[in-house]
């Protein structure tokens, strides 16, 4: 039984972690998705650019594997510097996160969804609608998806954005309205993101904070799992392979 969580969101949600700054997860039983099959977890995860790195749901895949004691999968579908515009039905990233995930669930079952964008939004004119604007994406993702009980984490915005000229002004109130939007949401949580260090660009966490996000991340999606969940007897991938074969 192999459980999956996708991945979607801009930069903080692929990672840019610099690899090697913090020691790496050695856990067999963590997977990723290339190509529709899963493959062993490895950095980066999320290989939206050539410098991406260590991702937060490194660890919070670790600790939900530890916790649950099934093969955990990750779908890597997040992209750096995207609006949640971007992100809204329809969209390329959309319909691809949404491909992604149906491939995924050919041999897995989504548990749960984790999402952090939000700095590109942190200007004047996108700030004060982030919340209506990501209500649409979030109904559309759920409609799509089928994900009405599965959990879908929102991450907060980094404190090291008050550094920006620009983004200081709006990044509390994108954070206020992602705290509010997971509060009217029953399967919704939002993760704190206070006290976490960023790299020198004011941009992204280090490495060090995306271990301890990944492991917020975790506890706030215990605050939301639903309680005897029964997840789906999915195929293994050659099963998978031979059933599509015996139907060409």
């Amino acid at each position: 039984m192999l459980h999956s969580f996708l991945l979607i969101g801009q930069s903080n949600m692929a990672g840019r972690g610099v690899i090697g700054d913090v020691e790496r997860i050695d856990n067999p039983r963590l997977k990723m998705l290339r190509n529709g099959r899963w493959q062993p977890m490895i950095p980066p995860v999320n290989p939206d650019r050539p410098f991406s790195g260590i991702s937060l749901a490194e660890s919070f895949a670790d600790a939900y594997q530890k916790d649950h004691g099934t093969d955990v999968g990750l779908i890597p579908c997040a992209d750096g510097g995207t609006q949640l515009d971007q992100w809204k039905e329809g969209s390329l990233l959309f319909d691809h996160a949404v491909l992604q995930a149906r491939l995924a669930e050919r041999t897995s079952t989504i548990a749960g969804v984790l999402w952090h964008q939000g700095e590109s939004d942190c200007h004047p004119g996108l700030a004060e609608t982030y919340r209506e604007r990501l209500e649409l994406f979030y109904a559309a993702l759920t409609k799509a998806l089928r994900l009405e009980n599965v959990p879908f984490l929102l991450g907060g915005l980094g404190d090291y954005l008050f550094a920006l000229e620009e983004e200081k002004q709006y990044y509390q109130q994108v954070n206020r309205q992602l705290r509010e939007f997971a509060e009217a949401h029953p399967m919704t949580a939002f993760v704190p993101a206070e006290n976490l260090e960023g790299k020198p660009d004011h941009l992204h966490f280090n490495a060090k904070a995306l271990r301890e996000f990944g492991l917020r991340y975790y506890a706030a999606f215990k605050t939301v799992e639903p309680q005897n969940r029964v997840f789906e007897e999915k195929p293994n991938e050659d099963d998978a392979l031979r059933t599509y074969i015996d139907a060409l």
